[in-house]
């Protein structure tokens, strides 16, 4: 009963104004110019919301709302509120009676002033800079939203509710966390002292339908079709590759579209610090990295879980990003027969994925020779596949490389694809073309034996693609 308590309320808000967009227009459309600053509610708004939420918590048979859903939980919440107006009368017309309901909703079972946000589809990240400095991203670009917190123990309420669903923690003494949102959406919350101008809130949002690899071609154009071709038949044939990239650049999202080329007749294993891909096949076992307790026990990192999953029967293991020591293990495993494995890392080319791997290796504590590391790196990977977001909001493949052995004491890789940009249109929109370079893969024979023959011309440096 207490976890219903502290979802449904947390601590009621202070009577302070805050700024509030309005609920058809929480954003600005995609330009950089601010909407107009909303006017603030005024301050009787504000205590009447205050003294209907204590009142909700004095009312309120929490013991009979525990089996409630969360649709049953604001019909009654919605019922209350009006039975409420009704025995107290309040100097509001239809349309603010019709807010407040809405507004605590939202403040008992969601995320408060974010809700209108997470309610705008086009929303695909919400940054949470202060209390009242909120940005969102909407295709591609960063816009100041109207949205604003009442204070800093207004965001902190939410952020507490939100890391409560999961089990994890935050206060002074661990003051990063990161969590997930019922949806799948990816949290990340610091407080002070880390954060010196208060709490902050990051959440990366993810479409309610995963996207597909047609989406990519006809609507974001983030490749060509004979990119796409070769990424579906690569996936398929259990080809273990590597996706790199910058933060917020799609590395996740093409690692659940090439995931989605995996038969449903195969054991998946995914290993995420915060779980969010959204595999569609029957046979998947999910697994999540744990924190360490309030006693600095009980953590359960990357590197155990991969460790573990190679007991668990895997035919794939798809791992959410590699990071760390568990990047030996992961190679180890693409090494001795889990064939197939997907993973992402952070790197600004194929050339600087590779010696980041050398680097996470190292971590571990591991005493190879660095000629004896990239043979075995050589022959775990495959293929490294680059994506970046360009200035002007777009996401591309920038580049597909097979990894094609060693030169001397060098990982030797081929470029097969590559989007080459051309220049900028009248604003800063980028222009380029996909193209072919004309090298025709090592892997490309091992496809056909596989019966995924590849057609003939894909290689071939032309045509170019816009």
């Amino acid at each position: 009963m207490s976890s219903l308590r502290q979802r449904l309320f947390g601590t009621p808000a202070p009577d302070t104004p805050i700024r509030v967009a309005a609920a058809t227009s929480a954003t600005t459309p995609a330009t950089d110019t601010p909407m107009p600053v909303a006017p603030p509610i005024q301050e009787a708004y504000l205590r009447l919301k205050s003294g209907l939420h204590m009142q909700l918590l004095e009312r309120m048979d929490l013991g009979a709302l525990e089996a409630l859903g969360d649709a049953s939980l604001r019909r009654e919440i919605a019922r209350l509120v009006e039975q409420l107006l009704t025995e107290n009368p309040a100097p509001i017309n239809e349309a603010e009676r019709r807010q407040l309901v809405r507004d605590i909703q939202h403040e008992m079972l969601g995320l408060g002033p974010l809700e209108l946000l997470m309610a705008d589809p086009q929303v695909s990240d919400i940054l949470v800079n202060s209390h009242d400095q909120i940005y969102v991203e909407r295709e591609g670009r960063l816009v100041l939203t109207t949205v604003s917190f009442t204070d800093d123990t207004h965001l902190m309420r939410i952020i507490d509710k939100i890391v409560s669903r999961v089990g994890r923690r935050i206060d002074e003494s661990s003051p990063m966390v990161d969590a997930r949102l019922p949806d799948g959406s990816r949290v990340n919350a610091i407080i002070p002292p880390i954060a010196l101008d208060g709490p902050m809130l990051s959440i990366r949002r993810f479409a309610a339908i995963p996207l597909r690899m047609k989406d990519l071609l006809e609507v974001r154009k983030s490749l060509s079709p004979p990119m796409a071709v070769l990424l579906g038949a690569l996936s398929r044939s259990r080809t273990n590759m590597l996706i790199s990239g910058g933060t917020g650049s799609g590395k996740t999202t093409l690692l659940n579209i090439l995931s989605g080329y995996i038969p449903a007749s195969e054991r998946i294993i995914t290993i995420e610090d915060a779980a969010e891909l959204p595999l569609q096949q029957p046979h998947v076992v999910r697994l999540e990295t744990r924190p360490p307790n309030t006693e600095g026990r009980g953590e359960i990192n990357q590197c155990a879980l991969v460790r573990n999953a190679l007991r668990m029967r895997p035919d794939r293991i798809v791992i959410g990003e590699v990071r760390g020591a568990e990047a030996i293990d992961m190679l180890q495993a693409m090494n001795t027969g889990h064939e197939g494995s997907l993973t992402t890392i952070h790197a600004n080319n194929p050339r600087d994925a590779l010696a980041r791997l050398e680097s996470m290796v190292s971590l571990a504590g591991v005493n190879m020779p660095l000629r004896t590391l990239r043979q075995q790196i050589a022959s775990a990977l495959s293929v490294v596949i680059q994506v970046s977001r360009l200035p002007d909001g777009q996401r591309k493949v920038m580049s597909i490389q097979e990894i094609s052995g060693m030169e001397g004491e060098v990982i030797s890789l081929q470029e097969l694809f590559r989007f080459q940009q051309t220049g900028v249109d009248g604003g800063d929109g980028v222009l380029g073309h996909f193209e072919a370079t004309g090298v025709r893969p090592g892997f490309a024979d091992r496809l056909r034996r596989q019966g995924l023959a590849l057609p003939d011309d894909l290689f071939d440096p032309a045509p170019r693609y816009p």
